[in-house]
């Protein structure tokens, strides 16, 4: 009897805003790949997880949400981000909530109509729909909608279903050798992680606005026997902004700064000394040349 092939590809994981793609790839792998808040637009870059296993390798490719409203440069490179990665991708996730249906939900449906992958539809947080007939009546209107090569009702949260959607995922791979280490289960670097980790922090520790304004900038990361040097800068575009990440006395950088810390520490397992600043630079998120400077991937 043959052995079984080797199986190793892309996986796009694509839906709207806040619909959970980020908290399935971080339940699959066990660990924080991409960053996780309750705001929409918290995942601004392509990121690539790896998830190694005996018979294949599924590279997940997380993307912004896809969302209609795209004034701002920085808003507009976040779509062609997410639009980008269903070109090169063997397979497409597309994530919706078990019984919530919108317009930007029809909006990246409609993208995926020019999408030669096959597309599996994931119908998410299926833990809080009640009673579980619902269930039945959301798959149905789901299969009416596109010609799905699977429909799978999971909860990314519970890990309701995501050993079946991780039985099925090698089946759509083309047969190939692994294309990343064993040991490796992102593309980022640390800084990257590390300024992500910034934001999030930033991202649930404000109000209103002001996390869309603010990006976060690894200026100095230095890793030695000792621990790890970071100094951090926070970009925010107006003054005023400056003030609310700041806080009175400097409570909610302090704050901020803690909580960054301590996660950093915990995840490389040395000493952490982290030094932030705050600076203005006047609506770099509608320019795209401070954009690309920032980091963000290019247009």
């Amino acid at each position: 009897m043959s052995e079984k092939p080797f199986r190793c590809g892309f996986v796009a994981v694509v839906g709207r805003p806040n619909v959970g793609k980020s908290t399935l790839i971080n339940t699959i792998l066990g660990r924080k790949i991409s960053i996780v808040t309750p705001k929409p637009q918290t995942t601004r870059h392509r990121i690539l997880a790896v998830d190694s296993r005996q018979d294949c390798q599924v590279i997940f490719v997380d993307t912004p949400g896809l969302h209609r409203k795209a004034g701002k440069a920085m808003n507009r490179i976040m779509n062609r981000t997410a639009a980008n990665a269903l070109i090169d991708a063997d397979v497409v996730l597309f994530m919706t909530e078990a019984t919530r249906w919108t317009v930007e939900d029809q909006d990246v449906l409609q993208r995926l109509q020019s999408v030669t992958a096959p597309v599996i539809a994931l119908l998410n947080k299926t833990d809080k729909v009640h009673p579980k007939e619902r269930l039945l009546q959301a798959l149905a209107e789901m299969s009416a909608r596109y010609e799905f090569a699977e429909m799978l009702p999971i909860s990314a949260k519970r890990e309701d279903n995501l050993d079946k959607l991780m039985q099925i995922l090698p089946g759509f791979l083309p047969e190939s050798e692994a294309l990343f280490p064993q040991d490796m289960f992102t593309d980022r670097s640390k800084s990257f992680r590390a300024a992500e980790i910034i934001r999030e922090k930033l991202t649930l520790n404000l109000q209103q606005e002001v996390p869309y304004g603010l990006t976060v900038q690894i200026e100095r990361y230095v890793e030695d026997t000792s621990g790890i040097e970071m100094h951090a800068i926070i970009w925010v575009e107006r003054n005023s902004q400056k003030g609310i990440v700041v806080g009175k006395g400097g409570n909610v950088l302090k704050k901020v700064g803690r909580s960054a810390r301590l996660e950093l520490k915990a995840e490389a397992g040395v000493p952490v000394h982290l030094e932030l600043w705050v600076k203005v630079k006047d609506n770099w998120a509608d320019n795209e040349k401070d954009l690309l400077r920032l980091g963000y991937d290019s247009p």
